[in-house]
């Protein structure tokens, strides 16, 4: 009976990284995946180079806002021109009723935004004492400025980081024993 036992002890597989305790955090589940704009105020300069008021301010109460509805909108100039800080704001007040969010900047600095309004979401103290795997594979880019904000953020209240898959980590940081 007893070898019969043992057998079967044998020919059970354990899940080791199911029972570590480890929490995987994937942040690919905290990208926004709404449509990204840029919207180059070029577009409104008088001969590309200055920008006319009058004409601007029509521009503003003609211009089809609810296209931007949902969408993530980066403000630039891309012409070498001066382009007053008021312009901005123009835009800005008249964007902010439709778009998710408005950001002075391009491509990256939207995203650097849009990683930040995500992250200030999330209650880090929950991982307390957490071994905690920051996913390191993912089906959307995730930027590396999101692994360094959740390390950053993350780093006071767990007592591991890793990086990677939880069969396969790099260490990041272990908290020192007291």
């Amino acid at each position: 009976m007893k070898v019969i036992k043992d057998m079967e002890e044998k020919d059970i597989i354990v899940n080791k990284v199911a029972n570590s305790g480890l929490i995987t955090l994937n942040l690919e589940n905290f990208l926004d995946r709404k449509e990204r704009v840029i919207y180059d105020i070029k577009d409104n300069l008088y001969e590309g180079l200055i920008l006319k008021e009058k004409d601007f301010r029509t521009f503003i109460k003609q211009h089809e806002w609810e296209q931007y509805k949902d969408k993530n909108v980066g403000l630039i100039c891309s012409a070498e021109a001066i382009v007053p800080t008021w312009a901005y704001m123009l835009l800005t007040s008249k964007l902010e009723p439709y778009a998710n969010l408005v950001v002075f900047g391009g491509s990256d600095d939207l995203e650097k935004a849009l990683v930040h309004q995500a992250l200030v979401k999330v209650d880090f103290s929950e991982f307390q004492d957490a071994k905690v795997v920051i996913k390191g594979c993912a089906d959307l880019k995730v930027p590396e400025y999101m692994f360094v904000e959740t390390t950053r953020r993350l780093r006071p209240y767990a007592s591991s980081i890793m990086y990677g898959e939880p069969c396969s980590t790099v260490p990041i940081y272990k908290k020192p024993r007291r």
